[in-house]
């Protein structure tokens, strides 16, 4: 059974920084790419940071320079450095897990962590 798992959000201040965590079970971590997505209320959801499994990253516009995308083959965890964060930062971040291979496309979510950031 494949499990995304995130932890680390909560209630910040604006300009504070918060650290997400996603521990991946049930899949061959290092083969997949992963990805960090938010929805805030009231709007669709969003890319924020990918990293593949080569580690080649790319980020929304919105938080360059801000957010840091990284992961732990070792742990089978991927992780997401916010700084300087923002009020728009606000939202429901999802952790996700993609392989594709010659026979098909595996993707895979986790369940969330709110990130909540007061002005």
């Amino acid at each position: 059974q494949v499990q995304l798992v995130e932890s680390g959000g909560g209630l910040v201040q604006a300009g504070g920084s918060l650290r997400l965590s996603c521990a991946a079970s049930g899949i061959i971590f290092s083969y997949n790419d992963m990805g960090w997505y938010r929805q805030a209320p009231g709007k669709q959801r969003e890319l924020v940071a990918a990293i593949t499994s080569r580690r080649s990253t790319n980020y929304a516009d919105s938080v360059k320079g801000r957010f840091t995308i990284s992961r732990d083959n070792a742990k089978s965890t991927v992780y997401l450095q916010m700084n300087s964060l923002k009020p728009e930062d606000t939202g429901f971040y999802y952790c996700n897990a993609i392989r594709t291979t010659p026979y098909g496309r595996r993707e895979y979510w986790g369940q969330g962590t709110q990130v909540t950031v007061a002005s």
